[in-house]
């Protein structure tokens, strides 16, 4: 699920990005400890110290479970690496992983794009606890370090980058390397998205939506700019919410309003299941205008995932046995 930048329920839904996730502090000791051998020393210029260094043109990088522990843990104790869940049959992975290769391409070296093809290489999915593609996790040191899940508009995409390689500098001589030589050829930032992410942040939903809405009306087909959309109508509506809707969505089941506000509260905690669950019960037990505004209601949440989510999958099948 995506969500825009700034929200408790971004931040609850991407804490779920590294659930699970398993600490890689003992890949990164045996890298470093194969370092040390001198009987086996890494590949890489003769005499250098540390993992292999890549070429500058080597921004992104096919990864397998074969390959992960050289080409992802000893690589990210000399420079950033980002790895990129993604899948062929994935819709958002096609729109994201563009712009993450094209960024890693135009670092310099200070970073690079781990590509890790799910289907394939189940492990490595399982390995960061991803419950969901795109799924990206940023890798420095031997150790994940932040994470998020669905396909982000490219300002945010930057923002996040540039964040993290300013906290990283002083510990990643691949970074400094890059700039260095020159550092990172950067593009201005695109204002439209700019403008509602802007207007987001500091709560004016109705300005962010009117925002990502001229973009659309230019550029139909962009898909961040509809993921945003989506985002942002649902953030509006879920902090809106009657805190209370729950209890009382649990002591009337004909409270319509309440079942609806409570299905955007579990879901904005990141209680996806439950939110489906809800929506689809009261489907069952409505007819005509409310069975539809709920039907409507549940076929817009799961705009907010990507279609091929498990739990995307099994809500559209029982939406599809309630409503017939």
């Amino acid at each position: 699920m995506t969500q825009p930048r700034g929200s408790a329920a971004k931040s609850a839904a991407l804490s779920a990005a590294l659930s699970g996730a398993v600490d890689l502090s003992a890949l990164k000791a045996r890298a470093e400890a194969a370092q040390r051998q001198p009987a086996a020393p890494p590949a890489g210029p003769a005499g250098g110290d540390g993992p292999p260094r890549p070429a500058p043109g080597d921004a992104v990088i096919d990864v397998t479970e074969a390959t992960f522990q050289a080409e992802v843990v000893e690589r990210s104790l000399h420079q950033l690496v980002v790895v990129d869940l993604w899948a062929e049959w994935c819709g958002p992975c096609k729109q994201l992983s563009p712009v993450l290769e094209r960024m890693a391409a135009e670092s310099g070296g200070a970073w690079v794009v781990a590509k890790v093809d799910v289907d394939a290489n189940p492990r490595i999915a399982q390995l960061f606890g991803a419950q969901s593609i795109p799924t990206i996790v940023a890798i420095a040191g031997g150790q994940p370090v932040d994470a998020f899940s669905g396909a982000l508009p490219e300002p945010e995409i930057r923002k996040w980058i540039n964040a993290l390689l300013d906290a990283l500098r002083d510990k990643l001589p691949g970074i400094r390397d890059a700039e260095a030589a020159g550092g990172p050829v950067e593009e201005p930032e695109d204002p439209r998205f700019t403008e509602a992410e802007e207007a987001f942040e500091r709560g004016d939903f109705a300005a962010a939506q009117a925002a990502y809405e001229r973009i659309l009306d230019v550029e139909p087909a962009n898909e961040l700019a509809k993921n945003a959309l989506a985002q942002v109508k649902f953030t509006a509506r879920a902090e809106s919410a009657d805190p209370d809707a729950r209890a009382k969505a649990d002591a009337d089941p004909s409270d319509l309003a309440a079942q609806l506000d409570a299905a955007d509260l579990d879901i904005a905690e990141n209680d996806v299941e439950a939110g489906f669950k809800r929506l689809i019960d009261t489907v069952r037990r409505t007819a005509g205008e409310d069975r539809n505004k709920v039907r409507e209601h549940l076929v817009a949440l799961f705009d907010l995932f990507d279609p091929a989510d498990d739990r995307v999958m099994k809500a559209r099948r029982d939406l599809a046995s309630a409503l017939f």
